[in-house]
């Protein structure tokens, strides 16, 4: 065995180049045994870690690629492989019972496939949505294959390939970092979106919340928040706490008002219910009472006070109605019944009132004051004996009978005035007083003409009229 059997390696069995046939008396040789190493990574490992959006092929290992990283290797004598480096060269390993070229080509073919796994990786980068975790992990896997890997081959190239895809992993790893902040803005938007919706359903108006819409409201807030908490990016925890704080608090204290209103409404709604038993009892012991005017009246405030008791529950409430309907209608009913049959009589009067009205108006002008007094008595007598009339007339015809009452008043109150010997005595001393003025002025009158006094004439002539005619007024008075 060589001194540098510790580094040679046992080609796979598929990998292992074709040996020229052996002599019948003459073994094949068997390769030194190695020190164990990680094996080279085929491509189908760097591949296997996340679907790709455009499936990148690695390049195929050609002859052409394999005699180039030939050209950095040789065997020595002893048959150790070694490959050139930059100060110097190492040894690789030995590839007993071959040719040189076979051995070569063992250690080169193995330099192939580190440089297909790295431009593989390169593909990835370039064509797939591989995480920026995902490339580090493989340019580590990588880096930990070539280390320092018995291969021959252009050990500088590939290291300045591995360094660029190394600046690839680093430029992928910003772009993913700028997005993934550009992601969480919008994360944070989108749940600052959800807490302000909680918030403002939290804070409305309990007497204008339609309970049953709000909380599925709040249910779909909830289930989008948790959308968001397990699809989206996550937030920085002092942001996410923040968020989740008023959020909890928004849902916590909706829950707590809508507890309280209904609460509330429990008992407004038993309090409701309670009043209106009550009113109910009173209508039901209204149903019967013919006293229909002041009955209908406390219907009307029965009714007024069920308006202002508020809804109990619905139930309740709708029995409730159905018994103080009953009661309404049954006193409703009777007394419609009493109605229409007055208002079948009251149509009946009317015609005999409107009679007694021709009869009446008849009696104007007043000529025969004390015909026309016993005249309206029998009307008036024959008029309360007609009864009740229709409401809406009855304005109308007790107008009609009330002038010829008013002027019957009348003649009698103008005869008793002339009756009356006070009023007469008043009178005729009115009138003796008129003529002792009439008779002065008409003296005046006479000395005003005989002295040519035109200003005095026209004084005595313009009195002596006025008092003439109040003369005659009181004179009239007098002999009535």
């Amino acid at each position: 065995m060589s001194e540098n059997s510790e580094q040679s390696v046992q080609a796979p069995t598929e990998e292992r180049p074709a040996a020229e046939p052996a002599s019948v008396d003459t073994p094949a040789p068997e390769p030194a045994p190695a020190r164990p190493r990680p094996s080279i990574p085929s491509p189908a490992q760097f591949a296997g870690r996340k679907a790709a959006v455009r499936p990148a092929a690695a390049p195929a290992v050609t002859e052409g690629a394999s005699v180039e990283a030939m050209a950095f290797g040789r065997v020595a004598e002893d048959g150790t492989v070694f490959v050139r480096i930059a100060d110097g060269e190492r040894a690789v390993g030995s590839y007993p019972g071959s040719t040189e070229d076979e051995a070569l080509t063992y250690f080169a073919r193995k330099y192939d496939d580190l440089v297909a796994a790295a431009v593989l990786l390169a593909q990835r980068l370039e064509q797939t949505d591989l995480s920026a975790h995902e490339a580090r992990e493989a340019l580590k896997t990588l880096r930990d294959h070539i280390g320092e890997a018995n291969v021959v081959g252009d050990h500088a190239a590939l290291e300045t390939r591995v360094a660029g895809i190394e600046a690839q992993v680093l430029k992928h790893g910003e772009v993913e970092a700028q997005q993934r902040a550009q992601a969480k803005v919008a994360a944070a938007k989108a749940r600052i979106k959800v807490v302000k919706s909680a918030e403002k359903l939290a804070a409305s108006d309990p007497a204008k919340v339609q309970w049953k819409s709000a909380s599925a409201r709040m249910r779909e807030l909830f289930d989008q928040w948790k959308a968001l908490q397990q699809a989206g990016p996550r937030l920085d925890k002092a942001v996410e706490d923040e968020l989740w704080h008023r959020f909890s608090e928004a849902r916590s204290g909706f829950d707590k008002t809508r507890r309280a209103w209904f609460v509330q409404l429990d008992e407004e709604q038993e309090g409701a219910k309670r009043e209106k038993e009550k009113l109910v009892a009173q209508a039901e012991k209204l149903a019967t009472n013919k006293d229909w005017g002041p009955t209908a009246t406390e219907f009307k405030h029965l009714m007024e006070q069920w308006r202002r008791a508020g809804r109990a529950q619905r139930s309740s409430d709708d029995a409730l109605w159905e018994r103080f309907k009953a009661a309404q209608d049954q006193f409703f009913a009777a007394k419609d019944e009493i109605v229409a049959a007055e208002r079948v009589e009251f149509e009946a009067n009317l015609v005999v009132k409107e009679q007694l009205l021709t009869e009446a108006e008849a009696l104007l002008p007043v000529t025969d004051l004390q015909g026309a007094k016993r005249n309206l008595r029998s009307i008036q007598d024959r008029w309360d004996a007609a009864g009740k009339v229709p409401r809406s007339d009855m304005q109308r015809i007790e107008g009609r009978l009330r002038k010829v009452e008013q002027a019957v008043r009348d003649g009698e109150d103008q005869r008793w005035k002339r009756s009356n010997p006070e009023l007469n005595a008043r009178a005729q001393s009115m009138v003796e007083q008129l003529e002792r003025a009439v008779a002065g002025l008409e003296a005046d009158l006479e000395s005003a003409r005989a002295q040519n006094d035109s200003a005095a004439t026209s004084k005595a002539e313009q009195a002596l009229s006025a008092r003439r005619e109040w003369l005659d007024s009181a004179r009239a008075g007098l002999s009535g």
